[in-house]
């Protein structure tokens, strides 16, 4: 499927999951023994870039058909999403506040 088509209705497919969805949460499972970096096998198996890529994956890992369909997959990878957004809470730069010196 390329990035502008219509995403396929979940309630057409058996357990509610569309086969891309399935193949999304298969290849999250299975992802490291492609060779080469990650972003050209998820160009080569979906056609797809690896934004729109993240973007479906994210959508997905909220879904509770998806949960039910791999919990142990699915509770990890929204637990290395919570990590990751709490690094990068960590790491924004915040303005120092003023502080004002009391009066002599």
């Amino acid at each position: 499927m390329v990035d502008g088509a219509r995403d396929p209705d979940p309630a057409d497919s058996p357990g509610g999951l569309t086969d891309r969805d399935r193949g999304i949460l298969s290849f999250e499972r299975r992802w490291f023994t492609h060779a080469g970096a990650k972003e050209q096998a998820i160009r080569s198996e979906f056609g797809l870039s690896a934004a729109r890529y993240y973007q479906l994956l994210g959508v997905l890992i909220d879904s509770p058909l998806a949960l039910a369909h791999d919990p142990m997959l699915v509770k990890r990878l929204q637990r290395m999403r919570a990590a990751r957004a709490q690094a990068r809470e960590r790491r924004t730069v915040r303005a120092p506040e003023h502080r004002t010196s009391p009066a002599p």
